[in-house]
């Protein structure tokens, strides 16, 4: 299970949610309700996030999964931005930010995405250790 973690750019806290590289189902619907448990720990409308999808196992059963995660997710996210968008992710996008009702920023990388949250490419991950603990399955 992978953990939360930040990255500060501009002295802007940005969640970074990394799904990058997973190519099972099952793996990928474990970390939506791990990271998904993790964001209601928060206030409403108190997170910045960026969403790493490269490389990941895609087709439609995980597309309703992820379009029913940010929804649950909308009043805890006050911005957010993806990258790694391809192939047929790239194809449902569209119908995904008008179901979720999300702006979501489209990137091609990470120094692009942080560039489009925080108005700098000068960023830094922080270890998560004093992140509030979600139970894990």
């Amino acid at each position: 299970m992978r953990q939360v973690e930040k990255i500060i750019a501009n002295n802007k806290e940005i969640v970074y949610l990394d799904f990058s590289g997973m190519r099972s189902k099952e793996e990928i619907f474990l970390q939506l309700d791990y990271f998904g448990k993790y964001i209601k720990l928060n206030s409403f409308g108190s997170l910045t996030t960026l969403t790493n999808l490269d490389g990941m196992y895609f087709n439609t059963e995980i597309y309703n999964a992820f379009t029913a995660y940010v929804k649950g997710n909308n009043t805890y996210v006050k911005e957010s931005a993806v990258i790694g968008l391809k192939g047929m992710m790239q194809i449902f996008y569209k119908g995904f930010i008008a179901l979720t009702g999300r702006n979501i920023k489209v990137c091609n990388d990470i120094s692009e995405a942080v560039m489009a949250l925080a108005n700098t490419t000068n960023f830094s991950f922080v270890n998560e250790k004093a992140a509030p603990k979600v139970g894990q399955p």
